[in-house]
């Protein structure tokens, strides 16, 4: 089995953080557009800011392959060395350390791993990693990066549990978290550097096993005056036979060799709507598949008593009782667990806001601020019912050991938590 830390080139680690810094790769300067803004009852599109919250690039493989070639830095100037030295202190005061499992003896000693990653983020999201802007730095080695860590760690520990020669198949890593918190783009980073590390990943989304538009259309009509079941969003609204048959297929894909295509959800069809997209435009996935990363915003979801989720909402009756299917859809498949936890569920209304928003701005299809009110009021009744039993308990069947649980604030960054 090739070691979790063999792909990156060797730089030096206790240079690092005493006589002398390794080099540090920098990327083509880019400022993505982002969105900085307080939660707020009203939703009103905010001004793009550089201090705000990381973008995903287009996903397209063209434009991984069109990321700027890195140049390497002057490796020993006074001023490069301090900069590390001060970068280290800055990596040591995140908190996500003592989360991760990290000291700041294991965070020098694994100093060059820290660097590369850094180097490899920067370049994914275009940005000068020596010209950072705080947040854009907390981003990265206060969120990005010790979650990958914990990750990798994770990977190693299932991995153990096989003898040499055995079909291991791959760790599922369940990311939950609510709409617009920050968890698809943390996916997209998290599979970047497992690829680059050269680990084969997978991503799926919970968002991929909506049912159909048309689908949708006949449980609309079965439950009429849901309004919680009139559109995509809660349990009742997911194909789940084609989510065992899909995580079935992923998992077995332990081999040379093996493929398969992943499914997609289009959100712009029917005018931000959604439909299932064309299986022809759906990723395809090679083996041995070493992970695969799944989000969604009820994964881990239990079902509570009745009277508990009709007093938040009557509605929630029948999307209650539709819960009760989805530890064996989903979350049996799930070994590790990242949780990222909110303070406020209305901060999902700005943050899905911005999320249409950037939509429109790429010229897709999207929904209007109206309908994006409309839409998240679908989903809150579900937040206010089931998320404090997710943070109080975990997710359905997770283990402490395999859980990690993120706290942010309102601008999406890691803060610490209770």
């Amino acid at each position: 089995m090739t070691p979790l830390h063999a792909a990156p080139p060797p730089l030096s680690a206790s240079a690092a953080v005493s006589s002398s810094a390794p080099p540090l790769l920098l990327a083509k300067s880019y400022h993505p557009k982002a969105a900085a803004a307080s939660c707020s009852f009203a939703v009103t599109a905010a001004t793009p800011s550089r201090k705000a919250f990381l973008a995903c690039p287009d996903h397209s493989p063209a434009a991984g392959r069109s990321l700027a070639p890195a140049r390497s830095a002057p490796a020993s100037s006074p001023a490069l060395v301090s900069a590390v030295q001060d970068l280290y202190e800055f990596m040591c005061s995140g908190p996500l350390v003592d989360r991760i499992g990290y000291t700041r003896e294991r965070i020098a000693e694994s100093i060059d791993r820290w660097l590369w990653c850094g180097s490899q983020v920067s370049r994914l999201f275009r940005l000068d990693e020596l010209r950072l802007s705080d947040a854009e730095k907390a981003r990265i080695y206060h969120f990005y990066i010790p979650v990958f860590l914990w990750c990798e760690d994770q990977v190693a520990d299932h991995r153990s549990k096989y003898n040499e020669g055995d079909e291991i198949p791959p760790l599922v890593i369940g990311v939950s978290a609510p709409q617009g918190s920050g968890k698809t783009t943390l996916v997209f980073a998290l599979d970047y550097l497992f690829r680059v590390s050269g680990r084969n990943s997978a991503t799926l989304s919970i968002d991929d096993f909506y049912l159909t538009a048309a689908e949708q259309g006949k449980l609309r009509e079965t439950h009429p005056g849901n309004s919680l079941l009139e559109f995509r969003g809660n349990a009742g609204s997911h194909d789940l036979q084609f989510s065992v048959e899909t995580l079935e297929s992923l998992i077995k894909l332990t081999k040379e060799g093996m493929k398969m295509k992943v499914p997609r959800y289009d959100k712009s069809a029917f005018g931000g709507r959604g439909d299932r997209a064309d299986p022809s435009t759906w990723p395809e996935v090679e083996g041995p598949t070493e992970v695969v990363l799944f989000e969604g915003w009820m994964l881990g979801f239990k079902p509570l008593p009745n009277e508990v989720v009709t007093a938040v909402d009557p509605q929630l009756e029948v999307v209650n009782k539709n819960l009760g299917a989805y530890y064996d859809a989903w979350d049996r498949f799930i070994e590790s667990w990242i949780v990222i936890k909110i303070k406020e569920p209305n901060c999902v209304f700005q943050w899905r806001l911005q999320a249409e928003v950037a939509m429109r701005a790429d010229g897709k299809a999207g929904m209007s601020d109206e309908e994006v009110m409309d839409f998240v009021s679908r989903y809150l009744p579900a937040y206010h019912a089931y998320l404090p039993t997710l943070y109080k308990e975990g997710p359905n069947g997770s283990k402490k050991d395999h859980l990690l649980v993120i706290d942010i604030d309102e601008e999406r960054t890691p803060i610490s938590g209770s």
